[in-house]
């Protein structure tokens, strides 16, 4: 593959005036400086074309300026831009009914929209704690939730998220997250890891630690995202379920980043067989425009007039945009999504086979992660390699990020096609060679 001069003179000129004007917090991974987008293909100011296989968090779902999205804002720009949650207006109510019909339970289910995932986490913190009068949440080692107070307490994946901000919320204990690829608890006779995970929980967290009578919700990615990618053992979410049933528990489903069909169900907690008590989403319901739901059973959401409420919830553009993507998602690209993410899935197999650096490679539709290790045996990180990995690829035309202590996710939009997927796994493939020469790995 021909390796690209980057960053070329405008991405240059722009990066500099960036930093004397930006936040230095945002975590800049390489230096793409994005000019214009179509579908799976986007190019840079100084017009090099890439593959965008990370699609912005996993955030445009429907491929860059999808027609049919684009039209759906430029419709409703036309007709008024905002209003504030004070009123009403009918993209806001429609999208309310279509998720409802596509939500993860049976009944009727009730909406509060946010602008982002962290404010989606944000409404679940307040709303379990008003609903069930208990005070104390439980969350996961490995979890992203969000930056903001309450969200950051329950992240749990990198520290450094939370340096320099204690005190944070009170009322947060953490558990293992179920990885099959590395447990950290030790399987109990007679259980997976799953269920292993959940016998901690019960009897170290609510039988010495919070009472189950002041436990009021469990917040858990179906699949962990920033924390690797990890895909929980079948035996995890329905152990989980019925803990939260014995003790009247409230289950809440962070969708945020595997939800909108990306593992190939509208969302990834229905790969589990178990229905959660709410699920928030954000990233990639709205194909790029700033949206976030808390959705939950209708009996759930009983707070009154008042308690909780934001300026831009239901904002109407990124509401009627919304409804187009979930039209888009439904009409073509849930399928697609399970048929070429089954491919893709396949072809990075095939190149563990070729890679000793490739640990192990997991997911779901188009939420794939690949771990790199610096030895099969002893699964010893490889953060390094695959930081080069992800720069070797960007200097060839593919756009990834990194997760997890050494894995790369592959989350392009879920429209992309097999031919998009053959051209990234071959620069892909090259770019891991590069690393594994430079490691020396080769």
């Amino acid at each position: 593959m021909q390796k690209l001069n980057l960053p070329g003179p405008k991405a240059q000129a722009m990066i500099a005036r960036d930093a004397e004007v930006i936040s230095p917090s945002y975590p800049r991974g390489y230096p793409f400086v994005m000019d214009h987008g179509k579908g799976t293909e986007v190019w840079d100011v100084d017009g090099n074309r890439f593959l965008d296989f990370a699609a912005g968090i996993a955030v445009v779902s429907t491929g860059h300026t999808n027609p049919a999205v684009v039209k759906a804002i430029q419709e409703q720009a036309e007709k008024f831009i905002h209003i504030s949650s004070d009123f009403y207006h009918e993209s806001w109510i429609r999208l309310a009914e279509k998720l409802s019909e596509i939500a993860p339970w049976k009944g009727p289910s009730c909406c509060f929209m946010t602008n982002s995932g962290t404010e989606s986490v944000e409404t679940a913190i307040k709303l379990a704690r008003y609903n069930t009068g208990a005070t104390q949440f439980i969350g996961f080692l490995g979890a992203f939730h969000g930056r903001t107070l309450g969200a950051v307490t329950f992240t749990a994946s990198k520290a450094r998220y939370k340096n320099g901000f204690f005190p944070l919320m009170n009322g947060v204990v953490h558990v293992p997250f179920p990885d099959p690829y590395r447990p950290v608890l030790t399987r109990r006779p007679g259980m997976g890891d799953g269920e292993t995970v959940v016998a901690y929980l019960e009897e170290e967290i609510l039988g010495r630690l919070i009472p189950d009578k002041d436990a009021a919700g469990i917040l858990v990615e179906p699949i962990q995202g920033e924390g690797g990618y990890i895909v929980p053992p079948d035996d995890f979410f329905p152990a989980l379920r019925a803990l939260c049933d014995k003790y009247d528990i409230r289950l809440i489903a962070d969708e945020v980043q595997s939800g909108m069909g990306r593992t190939g169900k509208w969302w990834a907690i229905e790969q589990f067989g178990v229905e959660p008590d709410m699920v928030l989403s954000a990233k990639g319901i709205a194909s790029g425009m700033p949206l976030g739901v808390c959705m939950t059973k209708k009996e759930f959401m009983d707070w009154p007039h008042g308690s909780h409420g934001n300026t831009y919830g239901g904002n109407p553009i990124s509401c009627s945009a919304s409804l187009a993507t979930i039209k888009l998602i439904e009409e073509q690209y849930l399928e697609n999504t399970r048929v070429v993410g089954a491919y893709a899935k396949e072809g990075l197999q095939e190149l563990a086979k070729k890679h000793v650096s490739i640990g192990d490679v997991r997911g779901m539709g188009f939420m794939l992660g690949v771990e790199f290790v610096m030895d099969r045996t002893t699964k010893a990180y490889a953060a390094d390699l695959r930081d080069d990995v992800v720069d070797f690829a960007f200097e060839r035309g593919l756009l990834t990020l990194g997760c997890g202590k050494s894995v790369i996710r592959i989350t392009p939009p879920l429209s992309t096609s097999r031919t998009e997927v053959d051209e990234a796994l071959k620069i892909f493939d090259e770019a891991i060679s590069l690393a594994e020469h430079k490691h020396g790995l080769a």
